[in-house]
């Protein structure tokens, strides 16, 4: 995968976090949001659910409208981190293409940027299930769940894999604070 890297200390940045849906993307970004604020950094936390609802309205969960989801995110993503803010986006983007998009539009802009596997098994998320997914696609009230019904096309090559389920949010956190700080971006 193409990505950018520059060794300033304090520039912006775009951290990716992709996983199955509740599997910890959202709440170890918002862990890692405040240990960055503390410390002084700029930080912004892409929510997919709150882009969904503001910048991503009608559209659907076909690939194409999540292939434009991801693309919508990672523009904005690259300009705040093109801007000296810390972007976290928790969202499941579950197509390597789309990814692979994003992370083209920050190289070609010299955008730092890295990709965070959430590897939660999808056991450990349906077992979570902290919006009702799991049991609603059970049920047979929805379809197209991410990693049940619909493909999750994992990352090969992250730049770092946070395996939830083995440890706490702070844990997780701080290995993502880890390769911020080795990359001098924290």
């Amino acid at each position: 995968m193409l990505r950018s890297f520059s060794t300033t200390r304090g520039q912006g940045a775009t951290v990716w976090l992709t996983g199955l849906p509740s599997a910890g993307k959202t709440t170890i970004a918002y862990a890692l949001a405040e240990r960055l604020r503390a410390e002084g950094h700029k930080v912004e936390v892409l929510d997919g659910d709150e882009i969904r609802e503001f910048l991503s309205a009608g559209l659907g969960f076909s690939r194409e409208d999540r292939h434009t989801n991801v693309q919508r995110i990672g523009f904005v993503a690259e300009l705040l981190a093109s801007n000296g803010v810390k972007a976290l986006v928790p969202v499941i983007a579950p197509f390597a293409d789309s990814r692979e998009a994003v992370a083209k539009r920050h190289a070609a802009a010299s955008t730092n940027y890295l990709e965070v596997h959430v590897a939660t098994p999808v056991e450990v998320c349906s077992e979570r299930d902290v919006k009702g997914l799991y049991a609603k696609q059970a049920a047979g009230e929805i379809s197209g769940l991410t990693g049940v019904d619909d493909p999750y096309e994992a990352p090969q090559d992250p730049d770092l894999r946070i395996e939830s389920h083995t440890q706490t949010v702070r844990e997780s956190a701080a290995a993502l604070f880890a390769l911020l700080e080795q990359r001098g971006l924290a």
